[in-house]
């Protein structure tokens, strides 16, 4: 898809359709054991390879939107991200998030930060990253540097 294609788009297709690219990048990304989950563990990552990240997402729910500590890890992530230009998206359902990128034997409890990272190989090529590249540049043009995306439900 070309920016030209998403740009005429009406908003609630927009956000279906990008909601549905992050889930398929996401399970596409866990196939190819390229995610870090964990805001400590995504801090680490970004730390000591910053050009191996792809992609960021951020989760917050109702639960935690009071924890300041949270909320300054995620502005340290935001500027990391912003800074090292990496795309960055925030989804509100955090369990949704973590259905999608843990097992089914394992229950997630932070997912609050979730990044999409290269292989040790090389890069991986997949079209619904390249479209959720295109919506956050969009939406940096429209002064939006971290758009909200809903994942589709099940």
């Amino acid at each position: 898809m070309t920016l030209e294609e998403v740009l005429i788009q009406k908003p609630t297709e927009r956000a279906q359709c990008t909601g549905q690219a992050l889930e398929e990048v996401l399970v596409s990304a866990k196939e190819n054991d390229s995610l870090t989950v964990g805001v400590y563990e995504c801090a680490k990552v970004m730390n000591l390879d910053p050009d191996s990240v792809s992609f960021c997402v951020l989760a917050m729910d109702e639960e935690f939107e009071c924890d300041i500590a949270l909320q300054i890890h995620f502005t340290l992530i935001q500027s990391f991200c912003f800074d090292n230009d990496i795309s960055i998206v925030r989804v509100s359902d955090m369990q949704r998030l973590a259905e999608i990128v843990g097992d089914k034997a394992e229950q997630l409890e932070d997912t609050h930060c979730v990044l999409i990272t290269n292989p040790a190989e090389g890069s991986w090529e997949d079209p619904a990253l390249e479209k959720l590249h295109l919506f956050c540049e969009e939406s940096r043009r429209l002064n939006d540097w971290v758009p909200e995306i809903s994942l589709p439900g099940r």
